[in-house]
């Protein structure tokens, strides 16, 4: 399977004469020029709503999209602690462009929660080598899609209400359930093909370019030999198969820090250049005024603060990730009581920044062309992804009486 996806923005550097990043000093700063892409033209694509071809070719070009492929397949060789700085990065520059980023790292890294040795190492050879793309297909709050056996293949055949990358992916991770059992399936399928239908239908107010539309499956076939984890019909659970709510959890807080972040530093820009000081203030310029400079204070020590309970939460989990027959029940739940911890000071902090910059901006930041909006919106349209109270809830059950988190689609 190649891609087809194309369209690279002209303002993007010329990759291909640029070194391959080693190093996670060298890979931030490659997402720096990413991001710089991005932000040029944010508000405008914001408002267009298109389809991300461009911006997904953009995402291939940089090799951001192999941050976690091995590295002798042309990958990066990175871990998690990278990859969710890279994704703060991106997002700072698109939200949306952060979240789809977000998600193809963590469906990349699903062949290594739940899949056989061999598959490991198939998929992240071809998926690195050909710079394939990943979305999914795995809603919980939706009915489960139906897997049929069929001798050597299974079929999926049902509808989910959200499908992020969708037509932008190369590959789309499906996940349902064996028909007549409980037993969960994921496999990796390509996307474009007749008994996959996705229907354009994304239309909500924030993350407008993360093509999150619906999608149908109608008898979508898949060898037993892909099914992830799978060896003669049977899966072999173990604990980290359970790893992938704390680690798509920290994608979430990786996007929302970045998209404040973003929020921050297009706001300070504007204020440095445009907000005008208020006529009975006493002070000429805007960077003058007491109480401007005390919420970009404010703002930026509790953005500081909670990049770095992030950054912490992911080296703690390292372990984890290193060895992962290794992990226990207990290790995995204190490692989710941490997650949920960050996750609802990140949205908190997101949604704080996000609405008050236009405290220090000024009325005229709220002009439709700037699109300064867009940053709320993006925050608080996936936000409502999970409600933050049960997150807090987690973390004052552990704390009052050791209770660790069961493991759901959302715990």
């Amino acid at each position: 399977m190649t891609s087809t996806l194309t369209g690279t923005p002209s303002t993007a550097p010329d990759f291909s004469t640029l070194p391959t990043p080693r190093t996670e000093p060298e890979w931030l700063e490659r997402a720096r020029l990413v991001r710089t892409v991005l932000a040029a033209d944010a508000a405008e694509r914001d408002a267009a709503g298109k389809t991300p071809y461009a911006e997904v070719a953009l995402l291939k070009d940089s090799g951001l999209v192999t941050l976690l492929g091995p590295v002798e397949h042309g990958g990066g060789g990175q871990e998690w602690p990278t990859a969710y700085r890279v994704i703060r990065e991106v997002a700072a520059g698109d939200g949306s462009i952060g979240q789809l980023l977000g998600y193809h790292l963590l469906w990349f890294w699903a062949a290594r929660l739940v899949g056989t040795p061999e598959q490991i190492a198939h998929v992240e050879a071809e998926a690195t080598k050909q710079r394939w793309f990943f979305g999914g297909a795995v809603n919980p709050r939706d009915a489960d899609v139906v897997i049929r056996d069929e001798g050597d293949e299974i079929t999926f055949t049902g509808r989910k209400s959200f499908s992020t990358g969708s037509r932008v992916s190369d590959v789309t991770v499906l996940e349902g359930v064996l028909e007549g059992t409980e037993t969960h399936v994921f496999a990796i399928v390509p996307s474009e093909q007749p008994a996959i239908t996705f229907h354009d239908d994304w239309d909500n107010i924030g993350q407008r370019l993360t093509e999150s539309g619906s999608v149908t499956l109608d008898g979508v076939r898949v060898s037993w030999a892909e099914a992830a984890g799978f060896r003669d019909k049977v899966f072999t659970p173990r604990v980290y198969n359970t790893l992938n709510v704390p680690t798509i959890q920290l994608v979430f807080v990786s996007f929302y820090l970045g998209i404040a972040r973003g929020a921050l530093d297009e706001a300070a820009a504007y204020t440095r250049t445009t907000t005008r000081p208020w006529l009975h203030g006493g002070q000429s310029s805007a960077v003058d005024e007491p109480y401007v400079i005390d919420l970009y204070g404010d703002y930026t020590a509790k953005l500081w603060a909670v990049e770095a309970l992030a950054d912490a939460v992911a080296q703690e989990a390292l372990p984890i990730h290193r060895e992962p027959d290794a992990v226990t029940e207990r290790a995995r739940g204190e490692h989710e009581v941490r997650v949920a911890a960050v996750k609802a000071r990140a949205t908190e902090v997101a949604l704080e920044i996000t609405s008050g910059i236009f405290e220090v901006t000024g009325a005229r930041s709220t002009a439709s062309s700037l699109r300064f909006d867009r940053f709320w919106r993006n925050v608080r349209t996936h936000t409502l992804h999970d409600p933050v109270a049960y997150k807090r809830r987690e973390v004052g059950r552990f704390v009052l009486t050791d209770e660790l988190p069961e493991p759901t689609w959302y715990s």
